[in-house]
């Protein structure tokens, strides 16, 4: 073991390397959840007259629009999960952000899609909680 490999696992860092642990799962996750958003949102796109509405609820918009948000969020979910792997930590910041963006978006789509927006709001708060474990702790558990 090199001098530039102890300090690498005592200090955390994981540039040039690949990542482990939490970042892994939160990579994936946003992967994942990125995919069903960008799917969210061109089935919002292309077919929007196919979604059922519940007449009484807050919320009211239109879909070809939640379609396009939809479809953003998830492309930039799915870059910033697969920054992840590269051990950025921009990726982590930026992955916190699009989380919670994302949690809202689907918040607000539950009318349309309650099931899905449901697991996507999971999935999301798996993420965040993920990235927010940190290099620092997974570094001390080795």
């Amino acid at each position: 073991m090199t001098t530039t490999d102890t300090h690498r696992r005592d200090t955390g860092d994981s540039s040039g390397m690949w990542v482990s642990g939490w970042t892994a799962f939160a990579g994936v996750m946003m992967i994942f959840g990125g995919a069903m958003a960008i799917f969210e949102g061109i089935s919002a796109i292309a077919k929007d007259d196919v979604f059922v509405t519940t007449r009484n609820y807050t919320y009211s918009f239109n879909l070809t629009s939640w379609g396009w948000i939809h479809l953003i969020l998830g492309i930039l979910v799915v870059i910033a999960g697969i920054a992840l792997f590269r051990g950025m930590l921009w990726a982590r910041i930026v992955g916190v952000a699009l989380a919670g963006l994302s949690m809202i978006a689907n918040f607000m789509w539950l009318p349309y899609q309650p099931v899905w927006a449901i697991v996507l709001i999971a999935i999301d708060a798996f993420v965040i909680w993920a990235l927010c474990v940190g290099p620092g702790r997974e570094a001390h558990a080795r």
